[in-house]
């Protein structure tokens, strides 16, 4: 996949007093000066950064596979700045994988790292008050992520789209950037897929990724919208899954883009015929298929981590809702250069 401005690190200058705003967890008291750690802090911590925010799933999952990354931001300035705000995303858990820190570094001119929920993706968010021309600061997490491949399910004739939604799932219906699922011409394919009148929901998704695998040629390129791919017929993974996320919310089904390191696929949701789930929580499962390259349908062999699941969040620093929650830099800087900004993520 080439490299996209939505997945670009964000650097430019902003003005103001620095403010953090959306749901955060303090955690500058688990990080003490030059990496002491505070044990009650350091609890609360990892706590929230290992809870699951998604219900147990019922997906057979196999094979895990472990991994350790590096994850963090690095800045040196020639200049000094103030009012100083970078933030990061990082691994979460989901129903196909854990997440544990096991190491951190964390300069002791930071004034504060938070960590910020958002709905599919976590940040880690470091305010900078001031930073003297000469100076440098590093925060850095090492955490270790277990994911198993998902199997996708023998007995498919019992799924369903929900005849009702729950309120959490409307984030996955309708538009989102790039994802013009109200476009002419996704309409049109839905109501000529709608024709052919598959015997279950699950062959009816079925129909909808098969469509984009035979109408859409994998081929590197720059950002499209769906339907700018389907006109095409070409189009990278993000295109392809894009375009499948679109056909799939045109038709009542609910669907998002799944992020993982150098690629995304798509995830369906379905639940049980006969479901009957308690107020607020999810009967069913979301259902992972690879929109480009090797075919998988309802199951996912794959070793990289999720980083996020979503394609329309909302980010305080950005006026409008992205697609994707990307690294972002910002300060108040005084004199002509700029600061230098290394965001890290790496396996180790």
């Amino acid at each position: 996949m080439t490299r996209r401005a939505c997945l670009r690190s964000l650097v430019g200058s902003g003005t103001g007093a620095f403010v953090v705003a959306g749901s955060v967890l303090p955690i500058g008291s688990v990080f003490g000066q030059e990496g002491a750690t505070n044990a009650a802090g350091e609890n609360a911590a990892q706590s929230q950064l290992d809870a699951s925010p998604v219900a147990a799933t019922q997906i057979d999952l196999t094979v895990p596979q472990t991994t350790r990354w590096r994850l963090g931001v690095n800045i040196d300035t020639p200049v000094t700045f103030t009012s100083g705000l970078a933030t990061f995303p990082v691994f979460m858990d989901w129903p196909e994988q854990t997440v544990s820190i096991k190491d951190r570094t964390v300069d002791g001119r930071v004034g504060n790292v938070a960590v910020r929920e958002l709905d599919g993706a976590r940040q880690v968010v470091v305010a900078i008050p001031r930073l003297t021309s000469g100076g440098s600061i590093q925060v850095e997490l090492e955490m270790e992520v277990v994911r198993q491949p998902i199997v996708a399910p023998t007995e498919t004739d019992n799924l369903i789209v929900p005849a009702r939604l729950p309120r959490e799932m409307r984030a996955y219906m309708g538009n989102s950037p790039m994802i013009d699922s109200s476009h002419p011409s996704i309409r049109a394919l839905s109501r000529e897929l709608a024709g052919d009148a598959p015997e279950s929901d699950w062959e009816k998704v079925r129909q909808i990724y098969d469509v984009v695998r035979d109408k859409v040629r994998y081929q590197e390129g720059p950002i499209r919208d769906a339907s700018d791919a389907l006109k095409a017929g070409v189009g990278d993974c993000e295109d392809m899954t894009s375009l499948f996320v679109a056909l799939c919310r045109n038709a009542g089904i609910p669907a998002r883009m799944v992020w993982i390191p150098g690629h995304c696929y798509p995830e369906f949701y379905l639940e049980p015929k006969d479901a009957k789930p308690e107020r607020g929580e999810l009967a069913g499962n979301w259902y992972p298929c690879q929109a480009a390259g090797t075919e998988q349908f309802g199951g996912m062999l794959e070793a990289r981590p999720v980083l996020q699941k979503g394609d329309r969040f909302r980010v305080p620093e950005q006026r409008t809702p992205v697609r994707y929650v990307a690294e972002f830099f910002r300060c108040d800087r005084q004199g002509s250069k700029a600061p230098r900004v290394e965001f890290i993520r790496k396996p180790v």
